[in-house]
């Protein structure tokens, strides 16, 4: 048995420091790399796509509403042609970044509020992905696992990772709790690997009510810019590789 584990990172804005990327490269097997929409600039995109490409971590573009100030968790409503553009513009960045440093941009990973309204909203995923497929026509696209997201991608024909949460709790319809919520976010290190543990042994999300919602598990996140980020990234690891599930780049399904 074998399982990704990604983190968002490159979230760091100027002057104004995100979570610590450096250690997190030396746990996690991919990187979404922010590009400049929701959190990021170009210095520190370039900067963490290098220590990336240095530690062998898989490379995805992390496109997400642009709004700064939210840090792109704020639902936005636009037309979908604009946010088409958008994703285009944002994918495009981190190819372009990625050609400079000879790096490969394997995934896409939507982020933030746009990640949860196309987990919601099968159109809405089918829009942004065709999108991004436009402007990277390789890409696996890494899926919020048992969501519309899965089911855009796979209508599109295209290769796909399933991912879940290490430090998020679930919904019964294998969509997030609302971060505003209790519990939504976990910050208990040990607690985070032993549930991504019983996930991945079962091949089920496990939600909050203790239902099981079966679905292959191909990588899982640990959010970046999270106090524990590092903690918890490396208690998943340790705990899966203790439970005997080798942590190694995901290779993407066929839509």
């Amino acid at each position: 048995m074998q399982v990704d584990l990604n983190a968002d990172m490159g979230e760091s804005f100027g002057p104004w420091k995100m979570g610590d990327d450096a250690a997190l490269l030396e746990t996690v097997t991919s990187a979404n790399i922010a590009c400049g929409g929701h959190a990021g600039d170009p210095d520190v995109m370039a900067k963490t796509m290098s220590i990336a490409l240095s530690k062998g971590v898989g490379i995805g573009s992390h496109p997400g509403f642009v709004d700064i100030q939210g840090f792109g968790r704020r639902r936005i409503t636009m037309p979908l042609s604009s946010l088409q553009n958008s994703i285009r513009v944002q994918v495009g960045a981190t190819l372009g970044m990625a050609n400079a440093l000879g790096a490969t941009v394997r995934h896409v990973k939507l982020h933030g509020a746009l990640g949860n309204m196309t987990s919601e909203d099968e159109a809405m995923a089918h829009g942004c992905y065709q999108a991004a497929l436009s402007a990277h026509p390789d890409a696996i696209l890494m899926v919020l696992a048992a969501t519309a997201q899965e089911r855009a991608a796979r209508s599109l024909g295209a290769r796909f990772a399933c991912e879940i949460f290490a430090d998020r709790a679930y919904n019964d319809d294998a969509t997030l709790v609302d971060r505003s919520l209790p519990g939504a976010v976990i910050h208990d290190a040990e607690l985070a690997g032993q549930r991504m543990v019983d996930m991945v042994k079962a091949q089920a999300i496990i939600t909050e009510s203790g239902k099981r919602i079966e679905t292959p598990i191909d990588s899982i996140c640990c959010h970046g810019d999270t106090p524990e980020a590092v903690e918890i990234a490396a208690s998943v690891r340790r705990a899966l590789e203790a439970a005997g599930i080798r942590v190694a780049m995901f290779a993407g399904r066929a839509g």
